[in-house]
């Protein structure tokens, strides 16, 4: 434990003045948040080596995300496990919250053949990635249950016939709105990019008499994976693709794609922060939450939150689908994790165990009612006290089923190169250095660099 403990905090460290995509209000001088998290982990691992006491004590490591409240949530299905499973401790230790940053410390443990950590959480654009790495959870028990799980998010996670990590939870890109004041200036829910604009014009405007911090619209602006998804997102709602199509073929630098991306560059600066290009999930959610916004992209995640007891919009926001472009319908781009387990775990048999626990329905239906995180169980959706807790899980139904993928499966395994470069492209957009016309000529070029496919 204390090697594991040395490797993550000098991983991290090496992270946050190398990787791109951290978090702009992070210094590279300073340590982020996870000098907290080892001080949990130390305490974790103290606990662990009194519980070890006996010869066959079996420890297992698992690396989450700790975004909203993701990270407290596994620490208590860690501890429902442990009461069923008195000779196994679970350590839960956090990662950095962007998945660019995530994924370079993953590579790091993995490609070294690292047995420290046992089951990871990886995003569902990773399996094609990182399947050399992970074991056929097949093998551990995961078919019996494989067909309670969404049946497209099984496939992703399955390569070359194995089943590399079992779905936890899904994701989709939602539009939230605060509805006191939709009725206070008499608006509808927008159903274009186009209706939005206007909408937060008149909010941000009104607002302001009282609130000079106001801001129309937040969404994730960052050069990391979220900018990747947002984008997407307006890209597909345009009629533009999907940066890449399912049959090879590099389709970004079109018409289409070019003015939505335009368009999102205008709202910085006028219904979003200039700040808002070093957003990532939470600044979104704070600002939203806070009450200094009007309208919020983010995840599902953020409903609970919302509404809880120390949140000042309780009670007075909603969630709908994500507006239209010229498509005529609107886009979600597709999110969410997986637990799997590295092939260099010394104990595989009991961490595939751990993994089809922290998947389970009950352990889904805590996180659910919780967290707002939606399940990956068919059957959860129809579950009485989840759609009491979170009503849009049955009215967005559609959504999250019919979400937009990232071109991931085609660009395997050279997504995490495919997805920055088009990020990278995008948030140069954003920030006013080149016009997207230019950013995406030279960006198809890039792309087949990178993929050797052929330009469309």
């Amino acid at each position: 434990m204390k090697k594991f403990l040395v490797l993550l905090l000098i991983s991290v460290l090496m992270l946050s003045v190398f990787m791109t995509g951290c978090s702009s209000d992070t210094p590279a001088e300073e340590a982020p948040a996870d000098e907290e998290s080892t001080e949990e982990v130390a305490t974790e691992e103290e606990t662990s080596e009194e519980a070890s006491a006996g010869d066959e004590m079996v420890e297992i490591n698992l690396i989450s995300g700790a975004v909203g409240q993701e990270l407290e949530l596994n620490k208590e299905i860690a501890e429902m496990y442990m009461d069923e499973n008195p000779n196994v401790v679970v350590n839960i230790f956090d990662s950095p919250d962007a998945a660019t940053d995530r994924l370079g410390l993953y590579l790091q443990f993995l490609e070294s053949k690292s047995s420290e950590v046992d089951v990871y959480q990886i995003d569902v654009i990773w399996p094609g990635d990182l399947a050399a790495h992970l074991v056929d959870l097949n093998e551990y028990g995961a078919e019996a249950v494989a067909d309670d799980h969404f049946a497209p998010i099984v496939e992703n996670n399955t390569v070359d016939g194995k089943l590399v990590a079992i779905p936890w939870f899904t994701d989709a890109g939602l539009l939230y709105y605060r509805s006191d004041l939709l009725e206070k200036y008499d608006l509808d829910v927008p159903a274009t990019w186009d209706e939005l604009e206007a909408s937060a014009k008149i909010i941000q405007e009104g607002e302001r008499a009282d609130n000079p911090d106001f801001w129309g619209y937040v969404w994730q602006g960052n050069a990391y994976e979220g900018l990747t998804c947002d984008a997407i997102e307006w890209l597909d709602s345009n009629g533009g693709g999907t940066v890449i199509n399912k049959d090879k073929e590099i389709t970004v630098f079109n018409e289409k794609a070019i003015e939505i991306v335009d368009q999102a560059a205008s709202w910085v600066g006028t219904i979003s922060p200039e700040g808002v290009t070093s957003f990532q999930e939470e600044e979104a959610r704070n600002m939203f939450q806070g009450g200094n916004a009007a309208f919020m992209r983010n995840w599902p995640y953020a409903y609970s939150l919302g509404n809880s007891d120390d949140s000042v919009i309780k009670g007075k926001f909603d969630v709908s689908p994500l507006p239209s472009g010229d498509s005529g319908s609107g886009a979600a781009a597709l999110g969410g994790w997986q637990l799997a387990v590295s092939k260099y775990s010394e104990n595989p048999e009991i961490a595939a165990d751990v993994a089809l626990y922290f998947a389970n329905e009950k352990s889904q239906k805590m996180r659910a009612i919780v967290g707002s995180y939606n399940p990956t169980i068919k059957s959860l959706y129809e579950d009485e006290d989840v759609l009491e807790a979170s009503p849009f899980f049955g009215s967005l139904y559609d959504v999250f089923v019919n979400a937009t993928p990232r071109p991931s499966t085609q660009t395997a395994p050279n997504y995490n190169a495919v997805s920055t470069a088009f990020f990278t492209s995008v948030h140069s957009v954003l920030t006013g250095e080149m016009d997207a016309e230019d950013a995406f000529e030279e960006l198809q070029y890039d792309l087949q660099d990178i993929t050797d496919f052929e330009i469309k």
